[in-house]
């Protein structure tokens, strides 16, 4: 199994208008993206961002279910909310699965752009099966910062359908993503 985690990061992302901003941590991206983590064994879920008010309603939405009442009422929810730590950057990601793999993880940040040095998927594929953990980095609001994606060690091609059509949610991006990385080889 391919040692790969997930960052969603909320900080620094950017606007529609390009702006570097923080973004709002949702409750559909903390349950969906954890879900197909743990449908596609994913090590770790993290969510990134360094706004206390965003970490603390995090915290109370995974306690819930995770040892709250929500615990109780979905087992299955909790086993896949267990899998989210919160972390204020992308370095302390990296640091952390760092902590636990004893070497940095290979960053692949995710883009709805093409860019000149994107992987595709197939070759993705073949990397991860290395044995060295990569972190798969996905942006909200209009996705990641330039400084983010050059930085990276890959960048993943751009999600495509039959469509010119190109704005998915993040936590549909993340399941197609995972499914294509680690899903069963047609």
């Amino acid at each position: 199994m391919p040692k790969i985690y997930v960052a969603l990061i909320h900080y620094p992302v950017v606007n529609k208008s390009g702006d570097v901003i923080a973004s709002a941590v949702t409750n559909l991206d903390l349950h969906d993206i954890s879900r197909a983590a743990k449908t596609y064994g994913v090590k770790a879920y993290y969510v990134v961002t360094p706004l206390t008010d965003q970490i603390a309603l995090a915290k109370r939405i995974i306690e819930h279910w995770t040892s709250g009442a929500g615990a109780r009422y979905n087992p299955a929810r909790r086993s896949a909310l267990e899998l989210i730590h919160i972390k204020e950057s992308l370095a302390e990601v990296s640091d952390h699965i760092r902590s636990i793999e004893k070497v940095y993880p290979k960053t692949v940040v995710t883009c709805a752009k093409k860019y000149a040095s994107c992987i595709g998927f197939k070759k993705l594929r073949g990397l991860l099966s290395d044995g060295k953990p990569h972190v798969l980095v996905f942006g909200t609001a209009w996705g990641l910062t330039e400084e983010t994606i050059t930085e990276a060690d890959y960048v993943l091609e751009p999600v495509a359908g039959n469509t010119n059509y190109n704005h998915l949610s993040v936590r549909s991006a993340a399941a197609i993503i995972l499914d294509r990385l680690l899903g069963p080889k047609n």
